[in-house]
């Protein structure tokens, strides 16, 4: 009996449905034709832009969506920088590395070695080499500046200027440097030789910087920028290009804007050169313009750092809202000396290690002064 009623409901809606198309007074109220077709893609539009809005608060509102923007970052990354694919000479010593033993390290804190390529001559130095360091307890992103003529021990090697552990033995060697006199964990690096570096300046537009009337005129009349119809800087805040950028970062004869001199001068000049470039790049609203600027940027920086390893990374900046960059140096001011010589070595950097690694330890880990102390006293 119940199937029979049903079947019966169903053959009366299907005849009022065949009624409803010859009765004339519901076609006057139907729309036409082309009005339906707009109504119905209009209705299509609406529901797609709804489901994305959707999605992207999804996405951004919640952490597993926002987790679905770190990985499709991390690839993108991952896709355009180089990876660490030894050449001839650092095939010799890609197994020099050893696991870190007698370093500090924290769960909440990773750090990453910066370091710029300076080849000239057949040199292969580096000039510029920096701790990047993201602190996840207190939700800051730290940037270290390590002097390049600190006079370190060098495994396999006598001691000598920290810049020169780079051209013995490549990436390795100098972290085994590092971690072994700074007594601090690397877990990973990044690198790009100073040529690449004038073209991501170019890539940018240039960069805004304050020169002293010292700086500039020092500029003008040497080769620190090796093109001279760029050698036009003047007192006060220019617009540098990548050639006047790469000149400006390399001096340490002159004293900065606010009195920083020699190799601590030259540190100062860097931050601020980086600290420019990010402003640069940041000042920039239009993502269509950015997208191939950092496409091509990335594809100058050469990492160890695998997808997962940048994914993390970009989740503990952005999980724990790090806007702010703060900045130190080591050598700390007092804690060193400046020889002539010193083993044969002309114009090193001679550090009071105890207390430069304790304050080190304070800046990249937040630990008091006693607990940096207790921490070193472990590792030594």
């Amino acid at each position: 009996m119940k199937d029979k009623h049903t079947e019966e409901l169903l053959k009366q809606q299907v005849l009022d449905i065949l009624n409803e198309d010859k009765n004339p007074q519901i076609d006057k109220k139907r729309p036409k034709k082309g009005k339906k077709k707009k109504y119905r893609f209009l209705k299509a539009t609406g529901i797609t832009l709804l489901l994305i809005l959707v999605l992207l608060l999804l996405m951004v509102g919640t952490k597993p969506g926002r987790s679905l923007l770190y990985k499709a970052a991390s690839k993108f990354v991952y896709n355009n920088v180089q990876h660490n694919e030894p050449d001839e000479e650092d095939k010799e010593v890609i197994n020099r590395r050893k696991p870190s033993e007698n370093v500090v390290r924290e769960d909440y804190v990773y750090n990453y070695l910066v370091f710029g390529i300076e080849e000239i001559g057949g040199a292969r130095n580096t000039d510029a080499m920096m701790i990047g360091t993201i602190n996840t307890k207190d939700g800051k992103v730290k940037l270290t500046s390590l002097l390049r003529d600190s006079y370190v021990d060098i495994p396999g090697y006598k001691a000598n200027k920290l810049n020169s552990a780079y051209s013995k033995g490549g990436v390795d060697l100098l972290i085994e440097t590092i971690e072994k006199n700074y007594k601090i964990q690397i877990d990973g690096y990044a690198s790009v030789n100073f040529e690449a570096f004038e073209n991501i300046v170019d890539l940018l537009g240039g960069v805004e910087i304050e020169l002293g009337k010292e700086e500039a005129k020092y500029l003008n009349r040497t080769n620190y920028i090796s093109k001279k119809s760029n050698r036009n800087v003047v007192a006060g805040v220019n617009k540098m290009n990548g050639n006047q950028v790469m000149g400006y970062v390399r001096v340490r004869k002159v004293k900065t804007l606010g009195g920083a001199n020699y190799d601590y001068g030259r540190v100062v000049r860097q931050q601020r050169a980086l600290g420019a470039m990010f402003d640069s790049l940041m000042s920039s609203k239009n993502l269509l313009k950015i997208i191939p600027i950092s496409t091509q940027a990335l594809s100058y920086v050469k990492t160890d750092l695998d997808q997962k390893q940048i994914e993390k990374m970009m989740e503990a900046v952005i999980e724990n809202k790090m806007t702010k960059l703060e900045t130190f140096r080591v050598p700390v001011d007092g804690a060193y000396e400046a020889p002539k010589k010193h083993n044969g070595i002309g114009y090193p950097i001679l550090l009071d290690w105890e207390t430069n690694r304790i304050e080190l330890y304070k800046f990249i880990f937040g630990y008091t002064e006693e607990e940096a102390k207790a921490a070193l006293e472990k590792v030594k």
